[in-house]
């Protein structure tokens, strides 16, 4: 039986060709496209899965509040918070902290190595989460002061082949390091990444016993784990910290300053957070999901084609029904016989989309920046996926058409009486609908994306970026940083092209990582003090950057001596401590950790970082002395010979160091990276579901033109024109795009205003991002119900009017 059914299905598929292929090739597009919108998603949400002990695992965030305001939320907080609460709360197993080091330069013999990525880290690091450590004890590697670990990548570059346990490096610091674990380098999903752990136990050493750093309740920038008992409840907890932490801040009376922590789940920090001093920059939870709806709308859109193509083509095999039960077929054998075509349609189709996936494999990893390789293929989530598709594909594609065809009744067949009920044409219709419906709307989400990139990458950041080198600070020992970085300065300043240097602790792109509390106004009280993000640079950094003057001055050598005692405010820093106006705060002194500086001049807000964020409340302090980066304002004549130049300088005022630069406008616009892909993946994605959405009208096309064939050659006899019959179909067409925008564009204006609430500076949602769409489905519609419906106009009324 299945035999016949099957053969039966095979020589259906080679009579109706032109169905069969745009049934094949619109059910393939739609599950490749879905398949790999899917293997993405589910790269995203395993982040931080392969954890053993990762439903236990919690990093504690951090709210810190001024006089019951929120004022910063960190990922880094307090250093206190995990002795702490491991001392206070039985419910916790143990704990981690884990601290930025800043990059250093790693001297093995007569190899250097820069490392950026570098953290003091807890002996507890190994027992919390499962990153192999391939070489030594997982329980000591991270006890003592000045010991390490290295990843294999960097293991292998400073020692090649060597055993590198044992071995001592330097770092710069008093003494060497030694390298007492190797650890293998870092999946791509984890939210934490680097390059060496340095022991907790240096840090300590470098504060030293009287700082008590370990229970500092103020001191931010430590990444806090806590491993909890099985069975503990999180929220729970959570809620213990409270009572707990506002006495421990009683000792901060009078000051105005709270705090809240909570616990965020290891596998949600990836997609769910984006706090100050994250480990690494998060994925973006709300564009994953969104695309999760893309790969379900496509995959569906692909399915309804098959339905509508499959009852379109019913018409014409409504003979064949009424024969097979005139001579004995009963309705299940006939069920069955549909499920059958479905199944071995879909069959092909997975086999078409796989070679889809293969081919277009390299070109989704480009645009969505996923490296996705093709062990995809062998992978037992993927052929689940697969199987899925195609079973579920059958059942849902095949059962409508199934049932429809099996009910045709032989004697009407017969006698050419066969017509479609309404109920069956108006679920066709609404079928189309919700087509040109997921297609406005993804057309919605597609063109707001378009337009806020576009909006973020042309707005003013209000300063100069452009033409502007940046070389990153020696990460070796320097006699006198300053006497050599102006030396440097003063020898490239002779070239002509070399239009500024300056020096500063943070550059635009980046966030500021100086944040700093309880600044107030000299004579104020305590709890007045506010947090204020800070930015150290030399005389001419404000300058340099063509920062816009309010009112007083910037920073000056004509002043050497009084302006290191000085500040400049931002707009927002003014208002922070008080002053309507801007200029109210000129002359005024602020208390800054007990040092009094005079307020010199207030510079207009500029975005610091991207229009994702709002502007800082930054304070400017003049530190000729400054360590950082070194911002280089150039002419872009001749520039490979100014770079040399720049090189062989920075080569002979810090010999040793590398030269190491980046653009900053390109530094700067690689915050809209993520963007950008997300971007380029929602388009092109739209454009295959607006594709098979196509295919799926195709088919409602053909079917009504089937069904009104005599209609048309009656209308042609009574002298209608071509032009005329042509209006008559598109005006039921046009009916269909224009439910589906009332239907999809309270939707797109939802799904859109949502995500632009996730952007400080955003566009607005104006009238053209929905009409546009709207005309760009209509067109499409109309195109492709003309490239049949003319064919159907021109046809001979005789030839139409032929019934047996």
């Amino acid at each position: 039986m299945i035999k016949n059914y099957l053969l039966i299905a095979f020589r259906n598929l080679k009579k109706n060709k032109a169905f069969s292929f745009i049934n094949i090739v619109g059910l393939a597009i739609g599950m490749a496209a879905g398949l790999l919108i899917i293997q993405y998603v589910v790269f995203e949400l395993s982040y931080d899965n392969f954890h053993v002990k990762k439903e236990r695992v919690f990093r504690v965030a951090q709210d810190r509040f001024n006089n019951g305001k929120l004022s910063t939320q960190w990922a880094a907080g307090a250093f206190a918070a995990g002795s702490k609460f491991k001392t206070n709360f039985p419910e916790i197993d143990d704990f981690v902290k884990i601290v930025g080091a800043g990059p250093v330069l790693a001297i093995y013999q007569d190899q250097r190595l820069s490392l950026q990525k570098v953290y003091f880290c807890g002996n507890s690091f190994f027992n919390i989460f499962s990153y192999p450590l391939i070489s030594g004890d997982p329980k000591t590697a991270l006890q003592e002061p000045f010991s390490i670990v290295i990843t294999e990548t960097n293991a292998k570059k400073l020692f090649g082949n060597t055993n590198p346990i044992g071995k001592l490096l330097n770092f710069g610091y008093d003494q060497p390091v030694k390298v007492t674990g190797v650890i293998k380098d870092f999946p791509v999903n984890t939210h934490f990444k680097t390059d060496i752990l340095l022991s907790y136990a240096t840090l300590l050493k470098f504060a030293g016993p009287k700082s008590d750093l370990d229970n500092r309740w103020r001191n931010d920038g430590c990444l806090t784990y806590l491993l909890l008992k099985p069975g503990t409840d999180p929220k729970a907890l959570e809620a213990k910290f409270v009572p707990f932490v506002n006495k421990e801040y009683s000792q901060f009376k009078g000051s105005g300053d709270g705090a809240k922590y909570y616990l965020q789940p290891l596998e949600s920090i990836h997609l769910k957070s984006h706090l100050m001093i994250e480990a690494e920059p998060n994925g973006d939870g709300t564009s994953v999901y969104l695309l999760a709806g893309i790969a379900i709308f496509v995959i569906i859109i692909a399915w309804i084609n098959y339905i509508n193509l499959a009852t379109a083509r019913g018409i014409g095999r409504a003979k064949e029904v009424g024969v097979r039960k005139t001579l004995g077929s009963n309705k299940g054998q006939l069920i069955a016989q549909f499920m059958m075509e479905a199944m071995l349609l879909n069959g092909l189709a997975i086999v078409l989309a796989i070679a889809l996936i293969i081919v277009f494999l390299p070109i989704f990893s480009s645009i969505s920046g996923q490296y996705i390789s093709l062990t995809l293929l062998v992978k037992p989530a993927f052929w689940a996926g697969v199987i899925g598709l195609f079973l579920l594909g059958s059942f849902f594609s095949g059962f409508y058409p199934a049932m429809v065809l099996s009910n045709f009744k032989p004697v009407e067949v017969m006698k050419g009486k066969l017509s479609a009920s309404p109920r069956g044409i108006l679920l066709r219709k609404v079928m189309v609908v919700f087509q040109f419906a997921a297609s406005i709307f993804l057309l919605i989400g597609s063109l707001t994306v378009f337009k806020q990139i576009q909006f973020m990458e042309k707005q003013s950041l209000g300063i100069n970026i452009n033409q502007t080198l940046v070389i990153k600070p020696p990460l070796g020992k320097v006699d006198s940083f300053y006497r050599s970085m102006s030396a440097f300065k003063n020898e490239s300043l002779r070239n002509s092209v070399v239009k500024s240097i300056t020096v500063s602790t943070s550059i635009p792109g980046e966030p500021v990582q100086w944040n700093a509390g309880g600044i107030k106004l000299v004579g104020t009280p305590e709890s007045e003090g506010k947090q204020y993000r800070i930015i150290g640079g030399d005389f001419d950094y404000l300058s340099a950057y063509g920062a816009k003057l309010v009112g007083g001055r910037l920073f000056s050598k004509e002043f050497t001596t009084t302006d290191p005692h000085t500040v400049v405010l931002n707009v927002k820093a003014a208002a922070q401590m008080g002053f309507d106006k801007p200029l109210q705060s000129l002359g005024k002194r602020i208390d800054f950790w007990g040092e009094v500086y005079t307020i010199i001049g207030v510079v207009d807000n500029y975005h610091q970082q991207s229009l994702h964020d709002a502007y800082d409340a930054l304070i400017f302090r003049c530190i000729p002395d400054v360590r950082g980066q070194v911002s280089v304002k150039i002419s872009t004549t001749n520039l490979p010979l100014t770079i040399d130049a720049l090189k062989a300088n920075w080569k002979q005022f810090f010999p040793g160091e590398q030269f190491d630069y980046f653009f900053l406008d390109q530094h700067f616009n690689e915050q809209y990276h993520a963007d950008r892909q997300f971007g380029q993946v929602f388009a092109a994605f739209t454009g295959i579901g607006i594709f098979v959405a196509c295919l799926g009208l195709f088919g409602l096309v053909s079917y009504t033109i089937v069904q009104r064939t005599k209609e048309i050659g009656i209308r042609k006899v009574l002298g209608s024109s071509v032009n005329g019959i042509l209006q008559l179909l598109y005006k039921d067409f046009a009916k269909l795009v224009l439910v589906a925008f009332v239907v999809s564009a309270p939707l797109g204006w939802y799904a859109s205003h949502k995500w632009l609430q996730t952007y400080a500076f955003r566009i607005d949602i104006s009238w053209t991002l929905f009409a546009i769409p709207f005309i760009i489905v209509l067109v499409v519609a109309f195109a492709t119900v003309s490239y049949l419906s003319f064919k159907a106009a021109l046809m001979n009324p005789v030839k139409s009017l032929k019934t047996e």
